[in-house]
């Protein structure tokens, strides 16, 4: 098992040199539910945070990736948008202030579990009224490892993350299974919710 800091920055400095930009399936999926202020933990290379931009939405991204936060801000100054990557250690990264869309797409497995959770609680308590958590992780059966260290991951059980939200207006919950090298298998849950208003008693 490898840093994987280091496994995605060679990654993106593949996807740089290949021009290879496309949104994923889960970015695809979260950009209905993009608006207003934007937070972007675990930006990767910035295809989300940046089309974030292009319709309108004021975007922190943020990344362990040096690759990823260069190529986000270059790319911003060139179309004249609203998008600011910075490059932090994702586990000890403190969230100022609240914002209407959180997305965290990717990012939770690699922390271990109780560092993961706390995270993922964070992440809700940081979402301002009427906003979205746009959120995605790798789940028990996922069977490709490759890219965590030993006893620092998290996979969740199947239904772990939409009963996280339990009291928030789901949006989008689904499972997806990829292909992964060696003939091994990698499966996501993904939830968008919406957190509801506060009571008004």
């Amino acid at each position: 098992m490898v840093d994987p800091t280091a496994f995605f920055d060679t990654q993106f400095r593949r996807q740089i040199a290949a021009n290879e930009f496309a949104l994923n399936p889960f970015e695809q999926a979260a950009l209905p539910y993009l608006k207003g202020r934007v937070l972007d933990l675990g930006c990767g290379l910035g295809n989300l945070a940046l089309e974030a931009g292009r319709r309108g939405c004021e975007v922190l991204a943020v990344d362990a990736s040096p690759t990823a936060a260069e190529r986000i801000n270059r790319e911003a100054a060139a179309g004249n948008m609203r998008v600011r990557a910075i490059t932090a250690d994702l586990g000890s990264y403190t969230i100022a202030g609240n914002y209407d869309t959180v997305v965290s797409i990717g990012l939770l497995m690699f922390f271990p579990r109780d560092k993961a959770l706390r995270l993922l609680e964070t992440l809700q308590a940081r979402v301002g009224g009427d906003g979205c958590a746009i959120v995605n992780v790798l789940i028990e059966g996922t069977t490709y490892l490759d890219m965590f260290r030993e006893g620092h991951y998290t996979l969740f059980g199947r239904e772990e993350l939409a009963q996280r939200f339990a009291d928030w207006e789901i949006c989008l919950c689904r499972h997806e299974t990829f292909a992964a090298p060696g003939e091994k298998s990698k499966i996501f849950s993904t939830v968008i919710a919406r957190k509801p208003l506060p009571s008004l008693q």
